[in-house]
Formats: structure tokens, C-alpha cells, sequence
């Protein structure tokens, strides 16, 4: 029969061995690291805004797989969006992945919903959500640095 859990987690396998948007973008508009001292993941976050949207998101650095997938499935989901959208799919993940209910609805997720499973496992989220904040922090401050704790 077919898993969707194996499904999901052929995409956080797939987008940790070959991750999207990896490496560092010419003349990003901002740029923002973040560290999770709790797993040693790190990262930096490269943006390029126009008109009010992402026209351009990349990362690099290093992490678990839970973190690199992560970043490689948030910068495919917010190439194109307003910044308001942005945060509102921010808050609709961050939701997905910490939500004690038991029957998120999925679909409107996308490859996304592959990470809903880190919510069974607390320490893992903080990987999940690492790159999360650093967009959410880099959209809405000025600071340089995100971290975890």
C-alpha cells in the first residue's frame, strides 16, 4: 500500500541531498544568518525584494537534514510572493509544524507537508523552523543574526 509518510520523507531526502536555491545570491537586497545552537545547524539567507515581493531567495550553510530540506522547500514556496503573503505562510507553517491538533489540512500545504511530522518530535522543530525565522526576521527587522534560543 502506499505511505504517504514514505513520501514525505522522500522529499526531505531528496531536498537534503540535492537542496534548491543553495548558495550565495549576487546583489541580494538582504541577507540574514541564523544559528540553532541546539543541533549546530547554520545558515544565511539571501533576498532580492522588488515591488514588494521575493524576487529572488537563496541560502547556504550547513545543517541536519531536517534543516537543509527546510530551507530548500521555504526558498522553492517564496519565490514570487509579497512580502504579506510571505508572512502569512510563515505563520501557517509555523502553525503546521508546532500545533498540538491532529488533523491539519495538508493538501494546502504543497511539498511543504512534508515536514508536519517534525511536531512529534520538539527538538526537531527548531530545525525545521530555523530558516523560517530568519525570513520572518529578515521581512519584518533589521537584524543580522537569528538564532533559535
Amino acid at each position: 500500500m502506499f505511505d504517504l509518510k514514505d513520501l514525505y520523507q522522500e522529499v526531505i531526502v531528496d531536498h537534503n541531498r540535492s537542496p534548491r536555491n543553495f548558495g550565495k545570491l549576487a546583489g541580494a537586497d538582504r541577507m540574514l544568518e541564523g544559528f540553532n545552537p541546539l543541533c549546530g545547524d547554520r545558515l544565511t539567507l539571501y533576498l532580492k525584494l522588488a515591488d514588494g515581493r521575493i524576487a529572488d531567495i537563496s541560502f547556504d550553510g550547513t545543517g541536519c537534514a531536517i534543516s537543509i530540506a527546510s530551507a530548500s522547500l521555504m526558498t522553492d514556496a517564496m519565490k514570487g510572493k509579497t512580502t504579506a503573503e510571505a508572512e502569512t505562510i510563515f505563520n501557517q507553517f509555523h502553525e503546521l509544524v508546532t500545533a498540538t491538533r491532529a488533523d491539519p489540512d495538508l493538501e494546502k500545504f504543497g511539498k511543504l507537508a512534508a515536514l508536519a511530522g517534525v511536531r512529534e518530535y520538539p527538538t526537531r522543530v527548531k530545525c525545521a523552523t530555523l530558516c523560517w525565522h530568519t525570513l520572518h526576521t529578515a521581512l519584518t527587522s533589521d537584524q543580522t543574526t537569528v538564532t533559535t534560543e
